[in-house]
């Protein structure tokens, strides 16, 4: 018996069963539904990504550190450490800083066009024009080598600093700051009040000071000095749901950054110490040649290629949890087979007996059994991956419209390639699901079966 023959046998033999057959393709369904859609998360989530870099983050930046932790995904308080006193104390963990031969040695290198640190403080608390509250908060240097969106008021063009005395407030403060309307902030003043970390000193030095002015000047000294400084709100910066982090911090130009960064570190270890540094290839050199030489030197160095990987192990993570629980349903799908042939088995084990008797090879029935469960799976398989497909362009829409990803951007993305593999795949699982049923009917005695009633 040929083996086209065999297939359409198989065809004709489900039909005779739809409803078990209909009911045992469902269960295959569920798990093909949910890996199509874990698919199309992968694939949708990739392009928005390299779209979103390729477009937003200058492709000529390189992210450098000296500690990697600051960069991976180590990180926390892994026990005692050796006391450095350049190292920040950060969320309770220590991490190594750069210094200004640091800043020097990357600006030495040749492909290095610019070279900027990034400063960061803690300011004690700020205010907000109309409101008497005080709110602590993060300020931090405006990143100009990536384009954010705004939710009111305009961000500069990609590579260019906001104006020295303005600043960009994120979207999250704007309930806290009793704020209803992104718009209704723009012009209005932000007061960043910061303070001068204390300076240590000897006891002998304390003793002298306290002679000198008694305790004010002993007070003044251990406590630091404090300065107000206002900032317009320019912008208002929006956070899409698949931004590359939450922005919780208020963002101010490089030079005034550098101003309250320089006046709160003052006479302490911290002082011309930074966390990180944005350096600029030059036009034309690759940033992978240039970040080889910097991390020859000791430093730890990204480029934007290599944010794009990072973002792209947390998509394959978010993926690989979405499709265990396909996979997991195509397993109790996989026993559905088998009890559904096995039954088959036993039904028709007279009809086997009789085409043994024909002429029907062993071969032959144990083929007609494993297409049987192949047409099972293809039918559960193509179920659940058209309604994977429809589900989907259906809420692309409004997902986009929820996620804020933009026009002509989308979560769920079907190629179909992947989805023809993964629908060869599942028949595959079903071929080998019916095996055992198929080589139980293959090795029933003629005589026996025939005696079957």
């Amino acid at each position: 018996m040929k083996r086209l023959d065999i297939i359409r046998r198989a065809g004709r033999n489900l039909k005779q069963a739809k409803v078990r057959t209909l009911l045992t393709a469902l269960a295959i369904s569920v798990g093909a539904f949910t890996l199509t859609l874990s698919l199309a998360i992968g694939a949708g989530t990739r392009e928005y990504f390299a779209k979103f870099l390729e477009t937003n983050v200058n492709p000529q930046s390189l992210f450098v550190v000296a500690d990697k932790k600051l960069v991976g995904f180590e990180g926390g308080n892994t026990g005692p450490k050796e006391y450095d006193p350049g190292a920040a104390n950060i969320s309770g963990s220590s991490y190594k800083t750069l210094g200004q031969s640091d800043l020097d040695k990357i600006a030495a290198n040749k492909n290095i066009s610019s070279v900027q640190p990034n400063y960061n403080l803690e300011a004690t608390y700020f205010t907000y024009q109309g409101n008497s509250k005080k709110f602590t908060g993060q300020v931090g240097m405006y990143d100009k080598t990536i384009r954010g969106e705004a939710a009111a008021g305009s961000l500069p063009k990609l590579g260019t600093m906001i104006g020295a005395d303005d600043i960009v407030v994120p979207e999250s403060y704007l309930k806290a700051l009793g704020i209803k309307n992104a718009k209704d902030a723009i012009g209005k003043t932000i007061t960043v009040h910061v303070v001068q970390q204390a300076q240590t000193k000897t006891t002998e030095e304390l003793q002298a000071l306290y002679a000198q002015g008694g305790l004010d000047a002993l007070t003044a000294a251990t406590q630091g000095k404090s300065q107000d400084v206002s900032f317009k709100i320019s912008a208002v910066a929006a956070k899409p749901a698949t931004a590359l982090s939450d922005n919780v911090q208020l963002n101010i130009s490089d030079t005034r950054a550098q101003e309250l960064a320089d006046f709160t570190t003052q006479g302490t270890s911290q002082h011309k110490r930074y966390i990180a540094a944005i350096a600029m290839v030059k036009d034309g050199v690759k940033p992978e040649t240039v970040k080889a030489e910097l991390e020859k030197t000791g430093l730890t160095v990204k480029t934007a290629r290599d944010l794009q990987g990072i973002l792209f192990t947390v998509v394959n993570v978010v993926q690989g949890i979405v499709a265990g629980f396909g996979i997991l349903a195509l397993l109790a799908s996989i026993f559905g087979i088998i009890n559904t042939q096995y039954i088959s088995v036993l039904e028709r084990t007279g009809q086997i007996g009789l085409m043994k008797a024909l002429g029907m090879s062993n071969r032959a029935i144990g083929r007609l059994f494993r297409y049987e469960a192949a047409w099972i799976g293809f039918l559960g398989a193509i179920l659940g991956a058209l309604g994977g497909i429809g589900l989907g362009t259906l809420l692309n829409p409004w997902i986009s419209r929820k996620m804020s990803l933009g026009a002509g951007s989308h979560l769920l993305i079907f190629q179909p390639l992947p989805i023809c593999l993964l629908i060869l795949a599942l028949v595959l699982v079903a071929i080998v699901a019916g095996w055992f049923p198929s080589r139980k009917a293959a090795r029933l005695d003629p005589i026996e079966a025939l005696r079957t009633e």
